[in-house]
Parts: structure tokens; C-alpha cells; sequence
């Protein structure tokens, strides 16, 4: 799952979102020089990435994937479930959306002597450019896709990918529509455990 997914998984608690949304940053021991809250939040998030990888629904979407960007493919995947769990009305409304990525924002940046210094710098983007909420949007997964492109060692171009995406929309959405309850349910029974 992609950022949005792991700010809604955190359920509101701060603890959790942190370390949920700077997990990809704290390598090794380093998870160790935070907060036990935010220790919970980085092994969440591990948790789900591990989860969401292994999960039947993303093996076989990823094969649609796969031939434009090979290993890439679960990164590609991570976005495109972003974009179906910001449109899904089950879960949130689009103005419930909106006011929940502001808040993450706002919690985010209230916390940012925490965060690891590329997290921090990245930030400000994700923030005035409003990521979370534009998943929603197409050209937000396009520039995600682009996004990947840019950190990836391999990739030139995201165009075949984002047309795969557009290409077998139908069958994205049915593979989300399969996973995220699971994942939901992992991440509840989690935080259960706290």
C-alpha cells in the first residue's frame, strides 16, 4: 500500500501514523531510537507491505504490470490501490477524504522534529501538493506512476504502465475490491493488540 493506505490505517492515532508513514526511512536499528507508539506504527506498516505483497488479489493483478515494469510492479500496484481506497465511498466520503488529509498533513508537520530528514524534506511536496487527496484523481496516479519512474533504477518511462492502469481499470478495481477488506482487517486486529 502507498501512503494514503498507511495514514488510514493508523486509525487517527498519532503513534501509528508516524511511524506508518516513515517506515520506508528508518532502516535497521535506527526504528529502535523512537517512541514505542511509533516503533508500532513502522512494524504496521511492515506488516501490511508483507501483507499486501503475499495477498492472491496483488499476485494476480501485478502479472498485468509486470511486462512494462518487472520488479517494479508491487510499487505500481501500492499507487493504483491508493487511487481505488480515495474514491471507495464504503470507507470515507470525498469531502471526509479531504478533511482527513489535511489532518494527516497537519499531524505530520506538528510532528516533523521526529521525522528522518528525507521524510521531512518530502513533506512540504506531499503536503501543497495534496497527495493523498489526488490519488483520487487520475493524473494524480500518473504522476505517482511518474514518481516511481524517477526513483527507479531501471525505469525511463511510465506511460506503458499508466496505460495498463487505464487499459485493465476494471480489473484493478475488482482486485482492490478483494484486498482491502483483508488488509482492514489485518491492520484492526493490530491495533487491537496495543
Amino acid at each position: 500500500m502507498n501512503y494514503l493506505a498507511h495514514a488510514f490505517l493508523s486509525f487517527n492515532h498519532t503513534g501509528l501514523l508516524i511511524g506508518n508513514m516513515i517506515s520506508d526511512f528508518v532502516k535497521g536499528k535506527k526504528q529502535f531510537d523512537y517512541t514505542r507508539a511509533i516503533q508500532d506504527g513502522i512494524r504496521l506498516h511492515r506488516m501490511i507491505d508483507t501483507f499486501t505483497d503475499t495477498h492472491a488479489a496483488t499476485q494476480a493483478a501485478k502479472k498485468i504490470l509486470k511486462p512494462a515494469v518487472g520488479p517494479y510492479a508491487g510499487a505500481f500496484m501500492d499507487v493504483v490501490y491508493d487511487h481505488f481506497l480515495a474514491i471507495d465511498p464504503t470507507i470515507l466520503s470525498e469531502k471526509e477524504w479531504q478533511d482527513f488529509a489535511e489532518q494527516t498533513y497537519t499531524t505530520l508537520h506538528a510532528h516533523e522534529s521526529l521525522l528522518p530528514e528525507k521524510f521531512a524534506r518530502m513533506l512540504p511536496y506531499m503536503s501543497s501538493q495534496n497527495w493523498l487527496y489526488n490519488y483520487r484523481y487520475k493524473w494524480g496516479i500518473e504522476k505517482s506512476f511518474e514518481g516511481i519512474v524517477r526513483r527507479a533504477a531501471y525505469l525511463q518511462d511510465s506511460s506503458v504502465a499508466y496505460g495498463l492502469f487505464e487499459d485493465h481499470y476494471v480489473i484493478f478495481q475488482e482486485a482492490y475490491n478483494n484486498f482491502f477488506p483483508d488488509v482492514k482487517k489485518l491492520a484492526v486486529g493490530f491495533s487491537n493488540t496495543l
